[in-house]
């Protein structure tokens, strides 16, 4: 990460999946960053969709001394409970929106309230949050996928919305949603039949330079691997 002080600190959430362990892979290996904290369910027993699991590992960083240059959000998932994304709106149910919106939007939303306090203040940094493109309402032509687009778009207006916030303490930051491509994990691994993917250590790799292009101008956007910008 060229555009971050030597030394930087990162924290990634959802470091046991496979882009966000990739992300860590990666950010180890460079040799500007002096820290990677990975935090996961697998791992720590971090539940995004836990207000009080969130808040406590916020809390024990901060008393740790612990603040980052660098905040990555991998969590969301495509499939929960077995339910995977419907097809037509006669398939939708309360109860899998409900967990969809949960994942995919709530939890984002409670990474950014207890984890951007732990932004450095004084110089550059960034937060980016994975999302997707099908996400985007004007870029939706082909409908399905009811709840998996809708919890996308509400992360994406969380993002939207909280980068705004952020930026009123910490004018250098960048907070932005990310579209990662189709990547080779088991997210997609039943929905990418007619597509290629990208290895996740690649998609990450990509994320990480786009985010190291950005600058405060593009805080609060929605971008796509290869830094394009995505319509909401």
């Amino acid at each position: 990460m060229t555009s971050l002080d030597q030394g930087y600190r990162a924290l990634v959430v959802g470091a046991s999946g496979g882009i966000g362990s990739a992300f860590c892979d990666l950010l180890r290996n460079d040799p500007v960053c002096l820290e990677v904290v990975a935090l996961s369910r697998s791992t720590d027993g971090l539940d995004v969709t836990e207000e009080k699991m969130i808040a406590a590992a916020a809390e024990r960083l901060s008393a740790e001394g612990q603040f980052f240059d660098l905040v990555i959000c991998a969590t969301g998932a495509l499939t929960i409970n077995g339910i995977g994304p419907e097809k037509a709106m006669r398939a939708v149910t309360s109860e899998a929106m409900a967990a969809q919106f949960a994942l995919n939007a709530i939890g984002p939303a409670l990474v950014m309230k207890y984890f951007s306090p732990l932004l450095v203040k004084n110089r550059r940094s960034l937060m980016g949050f994975l999302s997707a493109r099908v996400g985007s309402i004007g870029d939706n032509r082909l409908g399905g996928w009811i709840s998996y687009r809708a919890s996308k778009a509400a992360l994406n207006q969380i993002i939207r919305t909280g980068a705004i916030e952020i930026a009123r303490t910490r004018p250098q930051s960048v907070v932005v949603s990310l579209h990662p491509g189709s990547v080779a994990t088991s997210l997609s691994a039943n929905f990418a039949a007619a597509h290629e993917r990208f290895a996740p250590e690649e998609s990450a790799g990509l994320l990480l330079s786009t985010l190291d292009r950005l600058s405060p101008e593009s805080n609060g956007g929605f971008f796509a691997y290869d830094g394009s910008v995505i319509e909401w």
